[in-house]
């Protein structure tokens, strides 16, 4: 793709109806690309679970609870002010690739300097070698910032799956033919390393730009204190997602740490698998529905609404079946980690849910509300994380489920705001999926306690049977309570054929089902 026209102008992106159809191959080719990727991820964590120790994934673990947010400040920041402007040119984009490279430059060299620092606060001294080796992410990743926010604000939402998938590919591959050879911890720094410069080049391949020297252009210091306003939000937002890791590597050990990240990274899957990667098309097509606030809030709350009904079933069930998970995945020596995921399920649905109030905050252009929104949440959720420390890993785990219950409805309430949109259409839009998991959750609980399936089976072949008997007894007992509450198949099948039509090999003649599929949703909302 060469993103600007001869003279130095974005090329434009469809409106109205182009607009939707794009929007919808666009999340359908993300979440089918997501779902390609998931089974080799899967294959990953079940071969390195068993390659390495506990210990080897709490030592990298304690390094990158910094370094992923030392390297995502393009990421997180320039691509959000990319995709929201109205006009971007080629200087433009220009100047923010020089000044993202050159920050990124200076945090990896903070990075490398205060090594020694983490690793006497973790007490071990092999986080100072991982930490210089780590800094490498920070230079890699800033060169292929730019690129991937000219990718997705043109739509190319294709293309940027199929890089991220690749780069995936690399890591994997990496780490475990590393670990084969018995590197140990370092087989996972590698990888990472790889996964960057993997990245890195299918953006520029795939991205034809070349950025010119910098000069002086309107909108360059505005574009930076846009983005250094979501950056710090998301700083706010990573350091409470991470203060976890923080605390356990510290109070505890690596090996606590890394029973206690396998569990957590089980735990925000799906929202790796479903929100991650619909973001970028929810914010680029709600950013161009800033004009017309109805149609605005009716797009918002037809997402939350497929969201809902997935997210919640898939909470519930992984609250139920999650010890035999872990068994099945990780194998023996991880079933602590199976009892720390079991707290965090309940909260799965609620997280999905509550991330969604971002695509208001930046799609509206007030990325400064969502900073401030970020402290909020820092407080709250490190708050109650010092109150769990005590009780271990699990305690923490209990935290996160708590804090997400604790700010879904104000974080809507605030978000909210400048748009004129209360807390009531998302609560009418997701109530009903709550009370549905809910009760088919307690149901299959009671049924499990009577009926005991499989209780005198041991090991993985028990395991697989208990998950699936429950996960379907569960399932039905769901799709049941959704069935009554709607008073019919509406939400199932609408959300059947959304998914149906999101499949890549059927795009053309998919687009306008899917887009009316959207908006009997909407109706719904």
């Amino acid at each position: 793709m060469r993103p600007f026209d001869p003279k130095g102008v974005f090329c434009s992106i469809e409106e109205g109806e182009g607009l939707r159809k794009t929007a919808v191959r666009g999340a359908g080719v993300a979440i089918f690309a997501r779902g390609t990727s998931f089974v080799p991820q899967i294959a990953a964590t079940v071969i390195l679970a068993r390659l390495l120790t506990p210990a080897d994934f709490g030592i990298v673990t304690m390094v990158t609870t910094f370094s992923l947010v030392f390297g995502s400040f393009g990421l997180n920041g320039f691509s959000e002010a990319i995709l929201q402007r109205e006009e971007f040119t080629h200087l433009l984009a220009s100047n923010l690739f020089w000044v993202n490279n050159g920050i990124c430059v200076i945090l990896s060299a903070v990075f490398v300097a205060i090594a020694p620092l983490l690793a006497l606060f973790y007490h071990n001294p092999l986080v100072a070698q991982v930490t210089v080796a780590m800094s490498l992410t920070i230079v890699v990743g800033g060169f292929g910032c730019i690129h991937l926010a000219l990718l997705n604000r043109a739509m190319r939402f294709t293309t940027v799956s199929a890089i991220n998938v690749a780069a995936g590919l690399v890591y994997v591959v990496v780490s475990i033919g590393l670990a084969l050879l018995g590197w140990g911890y370092w087989a996972l720094v590698a990888g990472r390393v790889a996964q960057g410069i993997g990245t890195v080049a299918g953006a520029w391949l795939m991205c034809r730009w070349v950025p010119s020297l910098p000069s002086r252009v309107e909108g360059t210091a505005s574009s930076v204190k846009f983005a250094t306003n979501v950056y710090l939000h998301f700083a706010f937002n990573y350091f409470t997602r991470n203060t976890d890791n923080l605390l356990v590597g510290w109070r505890y050990s690596a090996r606590a740490l890394g029973l206690y990240k396998r569990a957590y990274d089980l735990f925000v899957l799906p929202q790796a698998q479903l929100l991650a990667p619909i973001s970028a098309v929810v914010v680029a097509t709600l950013s161009q529905l800033n004009r017309d606030r109805e149609q605005y809030q009716r797009y918002l709350l037809s997402g939350i609404s497929v969201l809902a009904f997935v997210g919640m079933g898939v909470g519930i069930d992984f609250t139920l079946v999650g010890m035999d998970l872990i068994r099945v995945l990780l194998g023996p020596g991880w079933e602590e980690a199976g009892r720390i995921f079991v707290l965090f399920g309940p909260g799965i649905g609620i997280m999905l849910l509550y991330n969604t109030h971002g695509w208001i905050h930046v799609s509206s252009g007030r990325p400064d509300r969502w900073l401030r929104w970020g402290v909020i949440e820092f407080f709250c959720t490190v708050g109650l994380f010092v109150l769990a420390l005590p009780w271990g890993p699990a305690g923490i785990a209990f935290a996160w489920t708590a804090s997400f219950f604790i700010l879904l409805l104000p974080s809507f309430w605030y978000a909210g705001k400048p748009i004129n949109m209360g807390v009531g259409p998302v609560v009418a839009t997701v109530w009903k999926f709550f009370v549905a998991s809910a009760a088919a959750g307690c149901s299959t609980a009671l049924l499990i306690q009577v009926v005991r399936p499989f209780a005198a089976m041991s090991g993985v072949p028990g395991a697989l049977a208990r998950l699936s008997s429950v996960s379907l007894t569960f399932l039905a007992l769901y799709l049941s309570a959704i069935i009554a509450l709607h008073q019919g198949l509406g939400p199932i099948n609408q959300t059947v054929r959304l998914f149906h039509d999101f499949r890549p090999q059927r795009q053309k003649e998919a687009s306008a089902s899917a887009v009316q599929d959207l908006a009997e949703i909407e109706g719904r909302c």
